[in-house]
């Protein structure tokens, strides 16, 4: 009976163990990893439109792939959106809109696609470029020869913003 009930006994203990410790870690990093995505949110906002501030709008508008949405002082707007490329959550830009409603700027959080394929997305300028002005999102588009998930997920990337944007222009500026 012992050689029974020790192993399943022994197994409990090493896995409560590992669950206090997963659990202590995550309370002690939680805050560092918190300040840590809102600094380099802060930077990528100052990338698209200078030094400013920005103000989080808290919004539930309806798109998953949506994660924050700030607002400057002169009405500019950030909308992060973390989308699948060729990767899952491949896609992590911020897409910046002037006080005007068309997109002045794209600025990448992360990009986990294929380097030197899907990374493309992020390094040819050209390929960015054209979006740059949409009031909309674009029924047509340039993609990269070779990374077609990725360009594809660009471009759902920045439809999604501007969806967003133009759905709750009164939310965001208001708000």
């Amino acid at each position: 009976m012992k050689d029974k009930i020790m192993p399943s006994l022994v197994l409990t203990v090493i896995c409560m163990v590992a669950a206090l410790l997963l659990t202590l870690a995550h309370e002690m990093t939680k805050d560092r990893i918190a300040e840590q995505k809102e600094l380099k949110f802060s930077k990528s906002v100052e990338l698209l439109f200078g030094k400013t501030e920005s103000k989080v709008v808290d919004l539930k508008c309806g798109y998953d792939e949506v994660e924050t949405i700030a607002v400057t002082p002169d009405k500019k707007t950030v909308i992060q959106v973390c989308t699948d490329g060729y990767s899952k959550d491949g896609i992590n830009v911020l897409v910046g809109i002037d006080e005007n409603g068309k997109l002045s700027g794209i600025e990448f959080v992360s990009l986990g696609e294929t380097p030197g394929l899907g990374s493309k997305v992020r390094d040819e300028e050209d390929f960015r470029k054209q979006f740059i002005g949409a009031e909309k999102a674009p029924e047509t588009f340039d993609a990269i020869s070779g990374a077609t998930y990725s360009s594809n997920g660009m471009k759902h990337a920045v439809d999604t913003a501007l969806n967003v944007y133009n759905e709750n222009k009164e939310a965001i500026l208001g708000g």
